[in-house]
């Protein structure tokens, strides 16, 4: 029973703890927080409902966004869960002083923009994809446009998840932000009629050149240009996209535009989703950036 009990809290943290990606932002966050408790002379765990408020009035004066805040909190929570411990994020004077801090900061987060069309083009017919460089960064933005892709999925493609056939390419999603569990998700890849804009062929002419089978798509390089097998980190990707791109945009920007660009093109919200995955349409909306007036506008279609 002890073996049982053993394994069965194995189970409970690892449900717990969530995405990877997440598990190391709360675990930076916990971090902070304890050193402000040991600065402060407070108990991090359990923490009383007046050190948590402390804390996060700390956090408020110092200029930190709610988004940050609110991902502390879900740290500290997190922390007390998994040693089945009362959070004092469940108290209802801390959620009013959570509300009173959002409503003076403000709770607008700041938004990966979305890129044109005709400007996504440009840079890729700019991109001299005749170097192992410029051919990996190709299929890079390629592939995370076409296929609505997080950066942390792009990163963790592995050479089987490619499936190829006459109508395309169906890419099998292991895991995701939204697909913890490693359900079965997929997502499809079209041919494009332009060669040079085409993420299929520039992902086969990546595949020649990586010339094995098994292992990761997206890689680094040694000095020299030479080919290594150490996948690519999101911290990676973002600074690819931002070097062709500009820094303003990020590797989120490719997943946004494909939502903004695939509903300016008439898709509807279904649609999008089975390639996004997103679950509701309600995310949709959230990704889809319409900045100009004249975009997607229902005066256009008043037949005057």
């Amino acid at each position: 029973m002890a073996h049982l009990t053993e394994h069965t809290t194995r189970y409970v943290e690892a449900g717990l703890q969530g995405a990877p990606n997440t598990a190391r932002a709360y675990a930076g966050d916990w971090r902070r927080f304890t050193e402000w408790c040991t600065a402060h002379g407070q108990v991090a765990l359990p923490a009383s409902v007046d050190t948590l408020a402390g804390f996060v009035t700390h956090l408020a004066e110092a200029g930190k966004k709610v988004s940050t805040i609110q991902r502390s909190c879900a740290a500290i929570s997190k922390a007390h869960a998994l040693r089945d411990l009362a959070s004092p994020t469940d108290d209802k004077k801390f959620k009013v002083l959570m509300d009173g801090i959002s409503r003076v900061k403000g709770v607008r987060q700041k938004q990966a923009p979305a890129f044109s069309l005709a400007s996504f083009k440009r840079t890729l017919k700019h991109l001299d994809a005749t170097t192992p460089a410029g051919l990996r960064d190709k299929v890079i933005l390629l592939l995370g446009f076409t296929g609505a892709f997080r950066r942390s999925e792009l990163s963790s493609l592995d050479l089987d998840d490619l499936t190829f056939s006459e109508d395309g390419l169906t890419i099998n999603l292991k895991r995701s932000k939204t697909n913890q569990l490693g359900e079965a998700e997929e997502k499809a890849i079209f041919y494009s009629p332009d060669p040079a804009l085409c993420p299929i062929r520039t992902l086969q002419a990546w595949l020649r050149l990586l010339e094995r089978t098994s292992g990761p798509i997206l890689v680094s390089f040694r000095k020299g240009g030479r080919l290594t097998d150490r996948r690519l980190t999101d911290v990676h990707l973002n600074k690819i996209v931002q070097r062709h791109l500009g820094p303003k945009f990020t590797a989120h920007s490719l997943r946004a535009s494909f939502v903004t660009v695939a509903k300016l093109n008439g898709a509807d919200d279904s649609e999008v989703m089975n390639q996004t995955k997103h679950k509701t349409s309600e995310m949709i909306r959230r990704y889809t950036r319409l900045d100009n007036v004249r975009q997607h506008n229902a005066a256009q279609k008043l037949g005057l």
